[in-house]
């Protein structure tokens, strides 16, 4: 399934439960700015990719080869609960 990094980033966040306001207050940017990221409107830094893979818990490659390849497996394949 081709897949991008705000999709990436969206399963991952839905599949703990998170609201957009929760992952904002922890990545300390706002609610926009995850709705940019989730749309594809606004790609995050590389640091962002850091703390967004601290956060939600998957290895930061998942989103960098989301974002350079388009492609990822099912979000199971690597998001661990």
């Amino acid at each position: 399934m081709s897949r991008s990094m705000g999709q990436t980033i969206k399963d991952a966040r839905e599949i703990r439960k998170m609201t957009l306001e929760e992952l904002a207050k922890k990545m300390r940017v706002g609610i926009h700015t995850i709705e940019r990221y989730e749309s594809g409107e606004q790609i995050p830094s590389k640091e962002t990719i850091l703390k967004l893979s601290t956060v939600l818990d998957i290895p930061a490659s998942v989103l960098n080869d989301s974002q350079k390849h388009h492609t990822a497996s099912s979000p199971e394949d690597f998001y661990q609960i």
